[in-house]
This record gives C-alpha cells, sequence and structure tokens, in this order.
C-alpha cells in the first residue's frame, strides 16, 4: 500500500503549518478573512516530495492536511485572542497561553468532528468545494505541479512586492476613498488597494463576493448615511467620522446578524449532528478508520480537567469555573459540527466562524452577567471561552475538508486525523511571536499617533466591544435588533431562492460578513469575484489562477511579517519609508493590472 504518514511529510507538513499560520495571522488582522491553505500545500508539497521516487498521492494528501491546520488555528485565534488586548487585560501576547488556549481548541476541533465524518461524508455526501478542489489538485499530479507553482510563484511575488511598496517603502497609499457632508448627512466612498483582498474576492467566487459587499453597502450607503441624519455625527473631518460612527453603532448590526445566522446555521444541520452523535453513541463509525473511542474519551477527559483548573485560577472560584468548562465543552461540539456542515456547503475560505463565536461570546456573557455580575473578569472570561470555542469550530470545517479529500483519493481517516493533531501542535507554537511581532510593529485595533497603520482587527474587535458592552450594559441593542431583522429577511430571500432551484444563493452570514467589515475591504472583494465570474470560473476544480491567487495572498501577508521586524526593532514606523508618495495612483493601476491578469486566468478555464 501507498505510504502515507511517513516522517518526511509530517516534517514538510509541520514547516508549512507554521508558515501558513503566520501568514493567515496577518491576514486575519488586516481584513478579518482567512483563505484554505490545502491548495496551495498541495502544490508545494508535490513540487518537493517529487525529488523521491517513492512518493505517491497519499503521502501529499497527508502534508496538506498537516499543513491546513495552521491556517485554520490561525482563524480561531486572530478572531478572538486580540479582543484581551483591546479589553486591556494583555499588553502583549503570551506564549504560554496562546499555545495552552488555541492548543485546546484545535485539539477539540479535531476530536468532536471524529464522529461526524460518517455523517457529513458518508451519508449527506456533502460537496466540500476545498476539499474536492484538493483531492483534483493531487490528482493531476506532478505535471500540474509544475505548471501550479509557477503561477503560485508569481502571484506571491507580485503580492509582496505590493506590500513592500506601500506599508514598507511608502511609495503609495493603501486606499483610494472620499467622504463628504451632503445636505445634513454623511456620504463614504472607498476602496482598498490591497491585491490580497483581490485575491480574496477571486478564490471565494462571485455570489459571496457580492453579498459581502451588498452587507457593506447596506451599511455604509444606507443605514450609515440614514443615522447620521437623524442622530448627527462625531466631530471630525467627514471621512473620521463616518470611520467612528460605524465603529460605535453601525457595525453592531453585525452582531445581530451573525447571532441570527449562527442559530440558523445550527438548525439547518440538525439532522446530521443528531446522526453524528448517534453514530458515536452506537460505535458504528469506529475500528480501523477512526481514532479509536478509548483515545477520544482520553483526551476530552484529559482536556475538561485543564480547562477545569483553568477557569478556576481565573475566576478565583471552582463553584463558576465548572459551569463555564461545561459551556466551553457544550458550545465547541456544537459549533463544531456547524462549522463543519457549513464547510460542506460553503468550503473553509468563508466558513462563518466568527458568527457562531460572536454567538457563543453573547450568550457566555449574558450567562456571566446573570449569575456572577462581575464586569472586571466576565468579558476576559466570556472571551476565553469564545476563543476555544472558535478554535475549535476553524479546525473542525479545516478537518472535514481534508476528510473528504481524503476519501476521494482513498487515504486512511486516523492517519489523517493523527497529521491534523500534528499541525495544530505546531501551528500553536508561532503564533504567540507572530502576533507580538504584529502588534508592536503596526498596533491592532484603532490607529492612533504611535501607530497610524493599526491593524483593525475586525472580528476580534467586534468580540471586545460585544463582551465589554454585555457587563457595561451600553450595549446598542437597536442595531443589533436591526442586524437580527436583516438576516431574518436575507434567509427568507435565500429559502425562496433555494425552494426555487435558483443557483444563486443568499447565505446570511456572507451578508453578515460585509455588514461588519469596513466598506473599503469589501470592494476589492467583490471585485476580484467578479473578475473569476466575467472569466467564466464557476468554481470546484482548482487550476492556476486559484493558486495564483493563493500566491498574492500569501506573498502579501508574509511581506507584512518581515516589513514588522525592523520596524519593531527599531520602534519606527517609517523606518523603510523612501521619503516620497505617490499617493493613490500606482497602488490604482497595479489593482487594475491585476484584475485583467486574474481575469485572463479564469478565462482561460483557470
Amino acid at each position: 500500500m501507498t505510504s502515507q504518514l511517513t516522517i518526511r511529510a509530517l516534517v514538510l507538513g509541520v514547516l508549512l503549518s507554521m508558515a501558513l499560520a503566520g501568514a493567515n495571522a496577518y491576514l486575519a488582522l488586516y481584513a478579518g478573512l482567512t483563505v484554505s491553505a490545502s491548495i496551495p500545500a498541495a502544490v508545494i508539497s508535490m513540487a518537493v516530495l517529487r525529488l523521491f521516487r517513492d512518493s505517491g498521492i497519499l503521502e501529499n494528501n497527508i502534508v496538506q492536511t498537516t499543513a491546513s491546520a495552521g491556517e485554520s488555528i490561525a482563524a480561531g485565534a486572530i478572531f478572538t485572542l486580540p479582543a484581551l488586548v483591546l479589553l486591556g487585560y494583555w499588553d502583549d501576547f503570551h506564549a504560554s497561553w496562546v499555545m495552552f488556549i488555541c492548543g485546546v481548541g484545535g485539539l477539540l476541533g479535531v476530536l468532536l468532528t471524529v464522529p461526524l465524518r460518517h455523517a457529513l461524508i458518508g451519508e449527506l455526501k456533502l460537496p466540500f468545494p476545498e476539499g474536492t478542489a484538493t483531492a483534483e489538485v493531487l490528482r493531476a499530479g506532478h505535471g500540474g505541479a509544475a505548471q501550479g507553482l509557477g503561477a503560485l510563484f508569481i502571484g506571491a511575488g507580485l503580492g509582496a512586492v505590493a506590500k513592500l511598496a506601500e506599508s514598507g517603502l511608502r511609495i503609495w497609499q493603501g486606499a483610494a476613498e472620499t467622504a463628504s457632508q451632503v445636505g445634513g448627512t454623511l456620504i463614504y466612498a472607498g476602496s482598498n488597494l490591497s491585491p490580497a483582498l483581490l485575491a480574496v474576492g477571486y478564490i471565494v467566487g462571485f455570489n459571496v463576493a457580492v453579498l459581502v459587499f451588498a452587507g457593506g453597502a447596506f451599511a455604509w450607503w444606507v443605514v450609515l448615511p440614514v443615522h447620521a441624519w437623524l442622530f448627527g455625527w462625531p466631530d471630525g473631518d467627514a471621512a473620521s467620522a463616518a470611520y467612528t460612527l460605524w465603529s460605535s453603532q453601525i457595525r453592531y448590526m453585525g452582531v445581530g446578524a451573525m447571532l441570527v445566522g449562527g442559530l440558523w446555521a445550527l438548525w439547518s444541520m440538525r439532522g446530521s449532528l443528531v446522526s453524528g452523535l448517534a453514530q458515536l453513541r452506537l460505535g458504528r463509525q469506529q475500528g480501523s478508520q477512526d481514532l479509536p473511542r478509548s483515545v477520544l474519551a482520553l483526551m476530552l477527559g484529559a482536556i475538561a480537567i485543564a480547562m477545569l483548573l483553568f477557569y478556576t485560577n481565573l475566576l478565583g472560584s471552582a463553584a463558576g469555573a465548572v459551569p463555564l468548562t461545561a459551556v466551553m465543552l457544550l458550545a465547541a461540539l456544537v459549533f463544531s459540527a456547524v462549522a463543519a456542515y457549513m464547510a460542506g456547503l460553503v468550503g473553509s475560505s468563508h466558513n462563518p466562524v466568527s458568527g457562531v463565536t460572536i454567538a457563543t461570546i453573547l450568550l457566555t456573557a449574558l450567562g456571566l452577567l446573570f449569575f456572577a455580575g462581575d464586569a472586571s473578569v466576565g468579558p476576559v472570561a466570556a472571551i476565553l471561552v469564545g476563543a476555544v470555542v472558535c478554535c475549535a469550530a476553524a479546525i473542525g470545517g479545516d478537518n472535514m475538508q481534508d476528510l473528504k479529500a481524503g476519501a476521494l483519493l482513498g487515504a486512511t481517516p486516523w492517519q489523517q486525523q493523527v497529521a491534523q493533531i500534528v499541525g495544530v501542535l505546531s501551528a500553536v507554537c508561532v503564533l504567540a511571536p507572530v502576533l507580538s511581532l504584529l502588534l508592536h510593529a503596526y498596533g491592532i485595533g484603532v490607529p492612533d499617533a504611535e501607530h497610524p497603520n493599526a491593524l483593525p482587527a475586525p472580528q476580534a474587535a467586534l468580540m471586545a466591544a460585544v463582551a465589554r458592552g454585555v457587563f457595561a450594559g451600553d450595549l446598542p441593542w437597536g442595531m443589533v435588533a436591526l442586524g437580527a431583522a436583516a438576516a431574518v429577511l436575507v434567509i427568507v430571500v435565500d429559502e425562496i431562492l433555494r425552494l426555487r432551484g435558483a443557483r444563486f444563493r443568499a447565505p446570511v452570514l456572507a451578508v453578515a460578513v460585509g455588514i461588519y467589515l469596513p466598506l473599503a475591504l469589501s470592494i476589492p472583494i467583490m471585485l476580484g469575484g467578479l473578475m473569476a465570474r466575467l472569466g467564466g470560473r464557476r468554481g470546484g476544480i482548482a487550476g492556476a489562477g486559484l493558486l495564483a491567487a493563493a500566491g498574492l495572498i500569501t506573498g502579501e501577508a508574509l511581506m507584512g511579517i518581515f516589513i514588522a521586524i525592523p520596524i519593531a526593532a527599531s520602534g519606527q514606523g517609517d523606518i523603510l519609508a523612501a521619503g516620497f508618495n505617490l499617493g493613490m495612483w500606482p497602488g490604482l493601476l497595479l489593482m487594475s493590472g491585476l484584475c485583467l491578469w486574474l481575469w485572463s486566468l479564469a478565462k482561460a478555464r483557470d
């Protein structure tokens, strides 16, 4: 039988997991999004392992399974842990805390989705688009790897050069935007000039990209002007006032939309969840295919005890730690299942783990407020529960994508599950140093004099605001309710489209993402999706276009980390600045050229 879980596969997978964890950490802080690492990892694996005569397709599959854990665990960490900095609880990212929280969450994600493999992959036969695409890339063999590697490297080079010129040398501006007072209200328009965001839109496709844009347009071009007209706006120039109003009021619609969307996703997959739990109870999926049930029980027990001790130390009370641990385990189980199901429908790149995490934090905070009412530690405890759940959900969705690819290729599930565990444990080792580097170099949250180009960390900022707002009693519930109502309307529309058999669908969580992202980030995402549609790409099979887009993201993200090193070491944000700035036009020209390039790749059938 072809070798699968080899030492060289694990070593290469670990190295890629660490690199992709760092790259996606930057991307998530910058744009609030991550993209699946499976396809570029598969291409790199084939290019490297082809040097060995006895390498095979299943060994390459182990590499991508191990490597993809880095992207997923980065999403779980970045969507939550920066909130502890924004709340003032941390002034840096402590390595032991980050490794423990993310490691526990990641392991839960692997373990809790084991009983769902039979239900989601075997019974329901969900499409798992990225898992299917990864299998196709691996089947393409070494010839496909050489071609794809070229597109990946060209994209990475372009993304890296663009990031160096814009953020390091500061030769041009990173955004083209304007705002003005029109009558008695504010109007804002603008677009970020990031190649990575354009690539994100290309990867997720037109359907999701246009829904993200629709959410942003509704928030910025409808609700914000109406709110400003009715209630006024903060002092300052028009652009700053628009951002302040969006940050303090409008984005809370995203809380309501995410909460409703997460609950709807849970309800939609209720049958599969019950089926998977029944499979675990009956033990039908066990044997040589999955990790043994005894191993699952032992590891889950150890995790539960460790988290009980952790929450006891945090709260100073075992009485409060017991229900908190129970909530964490239950939420991790439920939302790992939700994430696994949603990954099967829409893929990992836009799997709504942030939505289910917001729901977890909001419900946990309300429970802590009711039982404890301690505003000093309550928000922190809620974020720490959400962090574990977010990591579990992110890994759960990613794990199921990898298992789908393995099922198509004839891989052994338990060997992939071991590889996933190895990938999680390796990725968590690099997250704290990367996060600390980015924090000291760029800053996180609202820009200030010391960090004028702070990374916005949109999900973490929103989660910090939700946790703090529950205990402070100043959460703008009217905006939360408006977002919830908008989500219900989108769900109704999506159900009508489903019943009519329409090809275009309206997943509510894609709209919710657009509501709480700055509009400037939604514009290039929409443009990337538009290029994919105009070029005729319909998704499902990976090719040069998708790999080029993955390269743009990887190159920009890694260059962002490299630039951060001299900035953090010197304490000067402009240490690399060239001393002149050409404005926004070079960035606009570059984005136009990249649009044409991606369109041409899509037109060539991707």
